[in-house]
This record gives structure tokens, sequence and C-alpha cells, in this order.
């Protein structure tokens, strides 16, 4: 079962990665608590199951989600999932707006799971039919390296250490850039123990 988080420190400042696009280090570190706990009660409404690509590949993360969320599938079918709750709706907004999208209002919340070995190669956000939207990316347990490049997957990519309670924001000229995790290494984390679990935030029309 996911615990609570028994300490907080301080947030740091915004950190420009890209046009459009933020580093906010330690942003969530304060709230992970929180985070976490909101991440059991939708776990426990709608497992995490294996993410599958389009093209009927299986992928090394597991997933779930909360809200608008309609293009979650596995072998068993359609992920139905719950609503996104406000507290983290808040959330979200308070790290959009950090970042320079003040108007930011999701709908949406994908959830991922990452194990030891596990990885997501370099894709771009396009399930959302809102691309105007920025995403808003929060990585909680074990640290990995976060990949971020430009709008060709041929672009060359920055390679940022993600820790406990950092979040990415990217949008306007970088809403569509590629993106993606290097394999997550082994690890123990004192709250989530061996694995990472990433929130990305999303306006999608619905």
């Amino acid at each position: 079962m996911l615990q609570f988080e028994e300490y907080f420190e301080p947030e740091k400042g915004p950190q420009a990665i890209a046009d459009g696009a933020v580093f906010l280090q330690e942003f969530a570190r304060s709230e992970s608590a929180f985070l976490i706990e909101e991440i059991r009660k939708v776990v426990a409404k709608a497992p995490f199951r294996e993410a599958y690509t389009k093209g009927g590949l299986r992928m090394s993360l597991t997933s779930t989600g909360c809200g608008a969320i309609d293009w979650l599938d596995d072998e068993e079918g359609r992920i139905s999932s719950p609503a996104l709750g406000p507290a983290l709706r808040a959330f979200a907004v308070r790290a959009a707006t950090a970042a320079g999208y003040p108007d930011f209002m999701p709908n949406a919340c994908l959830i991922n799971r990452y194990l030891p070995g596990a990885k997501l190669g370099l894709h771009q956000d396009r399930e959302e039919t809102d691309t105007d939207e920025p995403i808003v990316s929060v990585s909680l347990g074990l640290p990995i390296t976060f990949l971020f490049g430009g709008l060709d997957r041929s672009d060359p990519t920055q390679r940022i250490a993600l820790d406990h309670g950092d979040v990415i924001v990217w949008g306007g000229a970088s809403r569509m850039a590629f993106h993606g995790v290097l394999t997550l290494k082994d690890g123990q984390h004192p709250i989530l123990g061996r694995q990472r679990i990433n929130l990305t935030f999303r306006k999608i029309k619905v």
C-alpha cells in the first residue's frame, strides 16, 4: 500500500529548459504525501494495468488514471477511470501557474508506474484533442533520467535528472516536443520502495 511521506523540504525556483518548458525542482516534495494518498485512492478504484502502444505492443510500465481519460486499453478492455478530484486539480493548477500557465484547468491525470527495468521511448503526447494546453508531469519515488527533445524525433535531447517531487511543465512552442525516460535503475525509495510513479495532468476536450 502507498504510504504517507513524513518529511518536508523547501521548494526551488522554476528553471526554463526550452521555449515553453519549465523544470520545477522539488515543487511537489512538500505535497508528495498528499499526492501519494490521492494515487492510492485512484488505484483502489482503477488498479494499475499493463499498457500497450497503439500498435498493440506491451509497454514496460503499467498505467491507470482519473478524469476524462478514454484511451487507456488493455487486453480486458477499456479502463473505467474515477473522477479527477478537486484537490489534485488544484495542485496541477498551482504547478502550471508557477511555470507560467495560469489559465490551465486540467480534467484528466494519467498515472504511470515504473518498476526497475521499465522505460518510455521518445514520443509526443498526441492523445489529447486540446494540444493548446500544457502538460504537468510529476515524478515520485525512485530517480530517473528524463529526455526532452524537439518537434522532430531526430532532434537532440536534453537529459534531466528527476528526483522525488520534481515537476516538469511544457506547453506553447514545446507542447509537441518528443520526450521519454531512460530505463529505471533499481533502488529503494524510503516512501515508495522499488518504484517510480509519474502523474501527467492534461486538458482533454470532451
